[in-house]
């Protein structure tokens, strides 16, 4: 596994070497500009290339270097929130709706890979969905229902899934979904991109011109466009939208080899909270990797981040004895919508966004892209009001009061005295430097890196996570280097420098 003091990484990062592209060096104009080259702002430049608009894609790291390389590879319409949830909230033809946009996704991956000959272990499977023991299958058979009436072909309940090493109980089967490798696809998909794609270009800001937008970058460059649509998971350059009917999660994921044939190729979930997911991918002749991930929890929270490690490796070991020693571990980030489905389509004017994945990120980012170009054609498409980021839902009530009653008691931080001075080499802490609130990060020469402790998005407090070595935003989920540097949003700037000698360490 490679090694990397800043962040952990993934099965997928590290058999994968990440392909480099142009930066950019001049100013330019097009029809669409993209912010965001993970698989939604690919997905939306696929579809708008192949249909005749001018594109180009910009991101301020690498390709898929978000949050689509931190995925399982899983290609799912067995949706986490439950159809008969979406029926209640959307409708049975709403739920209709969710389910054929997740499908779609599952069936443009699947023509793609055969049509351009992709080699990134594409293949398709079932999915597998059980309660914990001693629970009846009373909701596994009112989502079969729910997802039967949604339009999902065979699913049906089975006596358990396909795994030797443990009873499952009763489980609901959904036939048709696929799993992949993400970051082989992503490697094709740019290749038939019809546009250009930037990397390492930060955009800075976006002025509403008269005929379309100006993106202001970090290179000194402008790029002039009539559209704009921000794919960077949890969308900058819109404050408030849809940050306040959302809310970042952290998921976390190992890896572990385990010998062929104990566990079925398939996407099997069960149902607690936390819930846990699981899928396996070829490591050699003998063995799979077998993929866990699980135990989310509202991001930036605090919490001891190993023992959720140590907890996701128990379970896995008290039902797979088996698995080896353990190879990967890695975290991601899910954007959770207060009513289960995501936002993709227009902000203002001719500026787009597609976000809200909901556990489903990979689906979502490739309709999310289909929608856009349907959106940006003037098509008229049911689709437009189900993913409209300014719809208004009676379950939103609630939970948009839940989740931002969590959001607000995150600022009490503001109000504590902060943590101690004495930090060990890489290591970060916030510690109150007068009335401020101060980030600081003491590198591996013992050097103290001394930084604003203030999220620049909406004013939160951040707090340091020892295992990514970053900085988190524990209100809407922005992220930030060790040294301040902003790596996701909705942030969309640095913590600012503190260069001042009071209060050092």
């Amino acid at each position: 596994m490679k090694e990397n003091l800043r962040e952990t990484v993934s099965l997928w990062q590290d058999l994968h070497e990440p392909k480099h592209y142009q930066t950019l060096k001049t100013d330019l104009q097009t029809d669409v500009c993209i912010i965001g080259a993970g698989i939604s702002g690919l997905s939306a430049a696929y579809h708008l290339g192949e249909n005749g608009k001018k594109v180009v894609v910009i991101d301020d790291g690498d390709i898929a270097g978000g949050q689509t390389c931190r995925t399982t590879g899983h290609l799912s319409n067995a949706l986490d929130d439950r159809y008969y949830n979406l029926e209640r909230d959307f409708g049975e033809e709403g739920a209709k709706l969710a389910a054929k946009a997740h499908s779609y996704s599952i069936h443009f991956v699947a023509e793609f890979v055969k049509k351009h000959h992709v080699k990134c272990h594409f293949g398709w499977v079932d999915a597998y969905l059980f309660e914990p023991p001693g629970k009846t299958s009373e909701n596994l058979l009112k989502e079969r229902d729910a997802a039967m009436r949604a339009g999902i072909e065979g699913v049906e309940i089975v006596e358990r899934a396909p795994i030797t090493s443990f009873d499952t109980g009763k489980a609901l089967r959904f036939p048709g979904q696929a799993e992949f490798s993400p970051l082989s696809f992503i490697d094709s998909f740019c290749k038939n991109i019809n546009g250009s794609i930037y990397t390492s270009v930060h955009a800075c800001d976006i002025d509403k011109q008269k005929n379309g937008y100006r993106v202001i970058t970090d290179r000194r460059c402008e790029i002039i466009a009539k559209h704009v649509v921000i794919a960077t998971n949890s969308p900058t350059f819109s404050r408030f939208l849809p940050h306040l009917k959302q809310a970042p999660y952290t998921t976390y994921v190992i890896t572990g080899k385990i010998k062929k044939g104990i566990v079925t190729p398939a996407l099997y979930y069960d149902t607690p909270d936390p819930y846990h997911y699981i899928r396996v991918f070829p490591a050699d002749e003998m063995h799979d990797y077998l993929i866990i991930g699980g135990e989310d929890h509202r991001a930036g929270e605090k919490k001891e981040i190993q023992l959720i490690y140590d907890r996701l490796e128990q379970w896995a070991r008290e039902r797979f004895p088996d698995m080896l020693k353990k190879s990967h571990r890695w975290s991601g980030q899910i954007i959770e919508p207060v009513d289960s489905l995501g936002f993709i389509g227009r902000i203002h004017d001719e500026m787009y966004m597609i976000t809200g994945d909901s556990g489903n990120g990979l689906t979502n980012g490739i309709f999310g892209g289909y929608l856009i170009n349907e959106l940006i054609h003037k098509r008229k498409t049911p689709f437009e009001k189900l993913f409209d980021p300014h719809r208004k839902t009676l379950k939103e009530t609630a939970d948009f009061l839940k989740e931002n009653l969590n959001t607000a008691s995150q600022y009490r931080d503001w109000l504590t005295p902060g943590e101690s001075k004495k930090m060990p080499l890489n290591s970060g802490a916030v510690v109150r430097c007068g009335l401020k609130k101060c980030a600081l990060f003491r590198d591996e020469k013992g050097k103290v890196h001394k930084m604003s402790a203030i999220c620049p998005h909406l004013g939160a407090v951040v707090r340091w996570n020892q295992i990514e070595h970053c900085w988190e935003c524990p209100a809407h989920g922005s992220r930030f280097s060790a040294e301040g540097k902003v790596l996701q949003g909705p942030a969309n700037c640095d913590l600012t420098k503190d260069l001042s000698d009071n209060d050092s360490p």
